[in-house]
C-alpha cells in the first residue's frame, strides 16, 4: 500500500526490478574493483581479499616494468579538454548557422551525424589507412583528434539543435528594441542563457573523448592514451595496481563531473541573485 492508499501493480514491482539490475550492471563492476584495490601486499586479482592495505595505490606511482601511466593519462587529459573547446565551438557556431534554413542544410545535418552509425572501429581504421597513405604518421594530437571529434561533434550538434529549438526569440528581439547590435545580442543574452547547457556539451564531449577506446585504436601512433595504456595492461600486468589505476580514474571522472556540476550551479544561483536585483 502507498501513502495514498492506492495498490501498486505488477508493472511497477518489474520495473523496479529492471531498474534494479541496470543499476547493478552499471555500479557492481566499479565497486568490483574498488574493493580489489586495496587487497593487500600478497593479494591478487581475484577475492577472497587478503589484507587490505594502500600498496597498489603507492605502487601505481612507482617505476613500473610494464605501461606508462602518467604519460598516458597526461595525453587523454589533454585530447579530451581539446575535443571538449572544439565540440562546444563547433557546435554553436553550427547551431546559430542552422536556426536559418539555407541549401543543402538537411543533408548537411545527415551527414554530420551519420557517423554515429558507422562502427567506431571501422572509422578508426579507415582514419589509419589514410594517413599512413597520405605518408603522415598517425598522433593522438592528430588523427586521433578527428576521429574523436566524428564521435563528439553529432551529438553535441544533437544537443545544441535541441537547446536552440526551445529557446525563446523574444529575448533577442527585446535586445535588439533597446539598441543591441548583432554581437551585443549575442554575447549578454544569448550566451549567458545558453551557458548552462553548453558546459552539459563540453562535458559530454570531454568524458566521450577520455574514456574512448575504438576510435583511438588505429589513430594513437606511437603514444598510448589512458584506456589503450589500460587494456594493453590487461594482458601484461597481473597484479591489483591494475584495479588501483581503476579506481583512481573512475574517481577522477566522478570528480570532474562534480567540478561541472558544481559549476553550473553557481552559474544559476549567479543568475538567480542578478534577477532578484532586477527585480
Amino acid at each position: 500500500m502507498t501513502g495514498t492508499g492506492t495498490r501498486r501493480g505488477l508493472s511497477f514491482y518489474l520495473l523496479a526490478a529492471f531498474f534494479g539490475l541496470f543499476v547493478l550492471f552499471l555500479y557492481g563492476p566499479i565497486a568490483t574493483i574498488t574493493i580489489l584495490s586495496f587487497q593487500g601486499p600478497d593479494g591478487g586479482l581475484t577475492f577472497p581479499m587478503n589484507g587490505v592495505s594502500l600498496h597498489w595505490f603507492k605502487n601505481l606511482f612507482e617505476q613500473q616494468a610494464v605501461g606508462d601511466f602518467g604519460g598516458s593519462f597526461r595525453r587523454s587529459i589533454a585530447l579530451g579538454l581539446t575535443v571538449m573547446v572544439l565540440t562546444v565551438l563547433f557546435s554553436l557556431l553550427a547551431g546559430f548557422a542552422f536556426r536559418r534554413r539555407f541549401l543543402g542544410s538537411g543533408a548537411l545535418f545527415y551527414l554530420a551525424v551519420a557517423s554515429l552509425i558507422v562502427p567506431s572501429i571501422l572509422v578508426s581504421l579507415g582514419i589509419g589507412l589514410l594517413f599512413n597513405i597520405l605518408g603522415i604518421e598517425p598522433t593522438w594530437y592528430g588523427s586521433a583528434l578527428g576521429a574523436h571529434l566524428t564521435w563528439t561533434l553529432p551529438f553535441g550538434l544533437l544537443i545544441v539543435f535541441a537547446i536552440f529549438n526551445r529557446f525563446n526569440p523574444a529575448y533577442e528581439e527585446a535586445a535588439r528594441d533597446l539598441g543591441a547590435t548583432p554581437w551585443q545580442t549575442v554575447r549578454h543574452v544569448v550566451l549567458p542563457i545558453l551557458l548552462p547547457s553548453l558546459i552539459g556539451v563540453g562535458l559530454f564531449g570531454f568524458t566521450l573523448s577520455y574514456d574512448e577506446f575504438a576510435r583511438t585504436l588505429m589513430t594513437a601512433g606511437s603514444f598510448n592514451t589512458l584506456p589503450l595504456e589500460i587494456y594493453g595492461m590487461t594482458t601484461n600486468v597481473t597484479t591489483p595496481v591494475l584495479y588501483a589505476l581503476g579506481t583512481l580514474t573512475t574517481l577522477f571522472s566522478f570528480t570532474v563531473i562534480g567540478l561541472f556540476l558544481a559549476g553550473v550551479m553557481i552559474l544559476r544561483r549567479h543568475r538567480l541573485r542578478r534577477t532578484g536585483a532586477v527585480v
